[in-house]
């Protein structure tokens, strides 16, 4: 017994710095069978980063198209005129995801392919293109998991009424809603309203990082206090109608909303960090799944924000709440958040009165990515679900995205030999798999993404996919990470 003491003793404390989630190695053969029958796997993408041909087959520019005219905008000059050409190669595409055997595709239908000036005339070869995806997925036994609306909203209706500022918009994203219900909806099952509306809010009015580049002080203009919020309302109030309307006109499945939600950790256990932690949670995913659960916004937000922060009538209310049937988590990574206010200026992230950071004392908070944003955080995930369960009445989630990127610039053969990503996603899906077993009510994942792709403000020079595409050829390469998981969800490990 006087050994055994210091052993159990040893073990006491070993279990409290690996934590409850397990011992190292213990997801080294991570397979289907770990997961709850039924559990979804799948791959996402958007329209704008892999069907190119924006400016042929009918398609009307949209607010992308015209931001990325101006040199900069990207460190390569990239566009997504052409970016992988899945428009002439889906077939190629959904073959590969045949052969890594996912069960489901999640892909964005582009509202100025549909309606090149943004509503009225319907141009006919776009609406073909998707019967033609669509029909094709399904002959392969993969189920389309379809989103409304990926950040590329008609250039005319920007031009018309500032977009998103508008609450005319709400009426036209409905409008594009109910043909895409009408016409796709035989055959899909499972829709999205909107991807991300924080980040094009946040972006797009708060520091003019994505289209239509808004912000105080930009060169387009705009107000960093208060349009960041209007832009979100009504982003908001768009979700909540065209979800109306498909329970009411077209209900056959589920419905819901992807939101992005990085996981904020205190940066100390300072009261103080534990209160900035959650504010910047509560500004980022709370700023939408509150009034989806609740029918108003956190009060967190209405004491900072207070009269910059646009009001829900009743019949809003009554609208936005429960306007879900699940909600898709898009997680990469995590930061740690600290108590801090700026008074220089009032805006969305200053209102947070937070400061991120990616190490403490020295010590980064995990390896980084090629990004400069993503650190590799597999706990931030388990946390970022738990939180949300317990949060939001525990919901019924999926992940929408989640990845990791390397060099743009690396070629063939080096660039299909990815292990640091299959170690990403091994550790990733251990996280969600303990997550799941404490409660998280999760029954799908979509890695990000299929195919190196258009990566926004990075053009080509970051690179997601599990496949590899040479953009001379446009052939397909899958990489090792996909061969990876074919081996768990064919479980072959």
């Amino acid at each position: 017994m006087a050994v055994a003491a210091p052993l159990l003793l040893f073990h006491a404390l070993l279990m409290m710095v690996l934590g409850a989630h397990g011992m190292p190695g213990e997801h080294g053969n991570l397979t289907r069978k770990n997961f709850p029958p039924g559990f979804v796997f799948g791959t996402a993408s958007s329209a704008y980063q892999v069907e190119g041909n924006t400016l042929k087959y009918g398609r009307g520019p949209c607010i992308w198209d015209t931001f990325l005219k101006y040199p900069g905008t990207t460190p390569d000059n990239a566009t997504a005129n052409v970016t992988v050409d899945e428009y002439n190669r889906y077939m190629d595409d959904v073959d590969n995801m045949v052969r890594v055997g996912f069960d489901a595709y999640r892909f964005s239908i582009s509202w100025s392919r549909i309606f090149p000036s943004g509503i009225g005339r319907i141009n006919k070869d776009g609406v073909d293109y998707y019967h033609r995806l669509i029909n094709y997925l399904l002959a392969n036994h993969i189920t389309p998991y379809v989103v409304l609306y990926h950040y590329d909203l008609p250039q005319v209706l920007q031009d018309q009424y500032n977009g998103w500022l508008s609450p005319r918009v709400v009426n036209d994203f409905l409008g594009f809603a109910d043909f895409c219900f009408k016409t796709y909806g035989d055959r899909v099952k499972n829709w999205f309203t909107i991807n991300e509306p924080r980040m094009m809010a946040s972006h797009g009015y708060g520091d003019g990082f994505f289209p239509p580049g808004r912000c105080t002080g930009c060169h387009f203009g705009g107000n960093s206090a208060t349009e960041p919020y209007i832009a979100g309302h009504h982003l908001l109030l768009a979700h909540a109608s065209a979800v109306k309307l498909y329970r009411e006109k077209y209900q056959a499945s589920k419905i819901g909303i992807l939101l992005d939600f990085v996981w904020y950790e205190p940066l100390t256990k300072s009261i103080e960090d534990e209160y900035a932690a959650h504010r910047a949670r509560m500004f980022t995913l709370g700023w939408f799944l509150h009034p989806i659960t609740f029918g108003h916004y956190p009060e967190t937000m209405e004491k900072i924000v207070m009269g910059r922060l646009p009001n829900f009538t009743f019949e809003q209310s009554a609208m936005v709440k429960g306007s879900a049937d699940y909600i898709a988590i898009n997680h990469y990574t995590t930061y740690y958040a600290s108590n801090y206010v700026n008074e220089t200026h009032t805006s969305y992230v200053n209102d947070w009165h937070a400061k991120l950071s990616y190490e403490r004392d020295g010590v980064p908070i995990g390896k980084r990515a090629y990004s400069d944003w993503l650190y590799v955080v597999p706990w931030g995930l388990y946390k970022a679900l738990l939180w949300t369960k317990e949060k939001f009445n525990n919901p019924v989630m999926l992940i929408g995205e989640n990845g990791i990127d390397q060099s743009g610039y690396e070629t063939l053969p080096g660039a299909l030999y990815d292990k640091f990503r299959i170690d990403y996603f091994e550790k990733y899906l251990h996280e969600l798999q303990c997550a799941i077993r404490d409660g998280a009510n999760v029954f799908g994942y979509f890695a990000w993404s299929l195919l190196d792709n258009f990566e926004w403000r990075l053009g080509f020079t970051s690179k997601f996919g599990i496949v590899y595409v040479d953009r001379n050829t446009f052939t397909r390469y899958p990489k090792d990470s996909a061969r990876w998981f074919r081996k768990v969800i064919k479980n072959e490990n």
